[in-house]
């Protein structure tokens, strides 16, 4: 019998974003998966309301958090997965393909000396590396499409999905960032949808289509039935065409030049200049 997580979700409805508090019910060890770090682009102001909340949810379920994840570095949020590491203790976990959008982005915003080797996260995870979240088993699946780096996290019956999948009446994740490709997110969505049809999946956004309230929670079967880009079984071919003239509509994620210096960095701000104080540096017509 397959171990089932227990999976709470919490929506930070400015960035449409989903962050996860996933336990394991005999041993009350638990992970956190893409935790937001609030930022007011207005202002240029960091806090941490949303993340002290995912601490707080932890303590009052009295889980020990064992590891901090992300799914693939965030182009719409900062990630809180250093300034939660600060608070926990835990270890910081990515994709190890994160290398190679690290290398991509330090010249996009011309950082020479930017080391971009993994060294800011405590582990970097490759396809099929296995580990566990008290005696639940993880398995990692990369999924690149949406980015280089993307992962999914199969913890129990449950799997984390990130950008490739959203809820079936939204379709399928963008692939029109540095990196991305629609092929291989077609390709990322077959291996999800291989995962038995009762596997529970969990999406890293929602837009609300239609004014409906936040959904995150499907099923590979539900999926496949329903999903509006996936139901009539697309060839590759015919998902790339629909995909990329779809991106071609999208604007940028308002916050994509200033979140990715920072989670290329793991969540942690540039380092501050000789004033004490931090700058994002925003590289004119990079896009």
């Amino acid at each position: 019998m397959i171990a089932r997580a227990d999976v709470t979700a919490f929506f930070h409805e400015p960035t449409f974003s989903l962050a996860y508090l996933v336990v394991d019910p005999a041993t009350r060890r638990g992970a956190l998966i893409d935790p937001v770090l609030d930022y007011d682009e207005k202002a240029g102001r960091v806090s941490t309301e949303f993340a002290d909340g995912l601490i707080a949810a932890a303590r009052e379920r009295a889980v020990a958090i064992d590891w901090i994840l992300d799914t693939h570095p965030h182009a719409d949020h900062f990630s809180a997965a250093a300034y939660l590491q600060e608070r926990l203790g835990a270890p910081m976990a990515i994709g190890a393909e994160v290398v190679a959008v690290q290398r991509l982005w330090k010249g996009i915003y011309n950082l020479p000396d930017f080391p971009a080797d993994g060294s800011q996260w405590d582990r970097l995870f490759a396809d099929g590396d296995t580990f566990t979240i008290g005696s639940l088993p993880v398995r990692v699946m990369h999924s690149p499409g949406h980015t280089l780096a993307s992962v999914t996290y199969v913890v129990g019956d449950a799997a984390f999905v990130h950008d490739t999948l959203f809820q079936p009446d939204w379709g399928t994740a963008r692939c029109d960032f540095p990196g991305g490709s629609a092929a291989a997110l077609y390709d990322s969505i077959m291996a999800i949808l291989a995962l038995p049809d009762d596997t529970r999946l969990f999406t890293g956004h929602d837009y609300l289509p239609n004014g409906r309230a936040p959904q995150w929670e499907s099923t590979v079967a539900e999926q496949k039935r329903s999903n509006v880009h996936l139901k009539d079984k697309p060839s590759r071919e015919a998902f790339v065409r629909m995909r990329e003239a779809r991106d071609k509509t999208l604007p940028m994620p308002k916050l994509i030049l200033s979140a990715l210096q920072v989670n290329m960095r793991g969540g942690r701000l540039p380092e501050c200049e000789a004033n004490g104080r931090s700058y994002l540096k925003i590289p004119l017509g990079a896009l």
